[in-house]
């Protein structure tokens, strides 16, 4: 990834930074399926108009809205249910570690399913030493709920493995022809279409307390930020850098989250959060290989620029 791609990756993990935050607030006041759902409908909402300021429209062919109803499924349906059913029962900060687990079954799910996003040691490597680094940052206290809630916090792997097939699953987009905003557009819009029915039978909404201003904030900043924005830059990433190197961003997710609360709420950062966010960066440097390559070949750099000089 260049440096364009890389500042995409960390604003998108600033954007779904806040979704553990947003989530947070609107599932103390409503059903699980029922803040899915309105998270997809009013983003689906937001970018169909977006898209008919443009002058716009989501194509038609069938093969295309198939694999909208497919990505809306994996990569919505599933997760963001699962992510918040567990919530429900365990911390953030958990949830945060093992959402985290995304990048490693990411590389043995892009190993197995595509023909350019093999496994290598420096990527398996990285990916290691950054899940370490986000479980090292969030700490022993949240590492110490492991065990309980086991439901819970199978939810959530499940969440991160649905994750990694969708990342995977949406390559074919790009195959197609589809944009990506176009792509983001269908596959919001197909998981509304999924979400809605599920609510209303599931959750009875209709029979439950009008939520308060600070529920419907944070459902707007979840719907409008964290999914309408956020898969505009998924895509776009997806498109020029891969599934492997897009999974990463649930290492960059943590890291947004603790900066963005010392920047904001004067939370102070502690030496496990540096030693984490060290962690996390070797990872990716890791992963990302040009300076573990650029150290292996300054020997011989040097040496060679030793000869020239006798």
């Amino acid at each position: 990834m260049g440096a364009r791609e890389w500042g995409m990756l960390i604003a998108l993990s600033v954007l779904w930074g806040g979704s553990f935050f947003f989530i947070g607030i609107a599932v103390k006041a409503l059903p699980p399926f029922t803040i899915v759902a309105l998270r997809v409908t009013l983003a689906a909402a937001a970018l169909l108009l977006f898209l008919r300021a443009l002058g716009l429209a989501l194509p038609h062919r069938r093969e295309v809205w198939l694999a909208f109803f497919g990505m809306g499924l994996l990569n919505n349906l599933v997760p963001f249910s699962l992510i918040v059913w567990g919530q429900t029962h365990i911390a953030s900060g958990l949830a945060s570690i093992l959402n985290a687990t995304t990048p490693l079954f990411g590389v043995v799910v892009a190993h197995l399913l595509t023909d350019d996003e093999k496994m290598t040691a420096h990527k398996l490597t990285g990916v290691l030493i950054g899940f370490f680094g986000v479980a090292m940052m969030i700490g022993p206290a949240a590492i110490g709920g492991l065990g309980s809630n086991v439901l819970a916090q199978l939810a959530v792997l499940g969440a991160a493995f649905s994750y990694s097939l969708a990342s995977v699953f949406a390559r074919r987009f790009k195959r197609m022809g589809v944009a990506p905003l176009l792509t983001a557009t269908g596959q919001v819009s197909a998981s509304s279409l999924m979400l809605v029915p599920l609510a209303l039978i599931a959750d009875r909404p209709w029979a439950l307390a009008f939520p308060g201003l600070d529920v419907w904030a944070a459902l707007l900043g979840i719907a409008l930020i964290s999914t309408a924005l956020a898969y505009v830059l998924f895509f776009r990433i997806l498109e020029t850098s891969g599934a492997t190197n897009l999974m990463l961003v649930t290492f960059l997710i943590p890291v947004s989250a603790i900066l963005l609360g010392a920047v904001f709420l004067g939370e102070r950062l502690e030496p496990k959060h540096f030693l984490g966010m060290t962690l996390i960066a070797a990872g990716l440097a890791a992963i990302d290989g040009r300076l573990l390559k650029r150290l292996r070949t300054l020997p011989a750099q040097r040496k060679l620029s030793g000869e020239k000089k006798i």
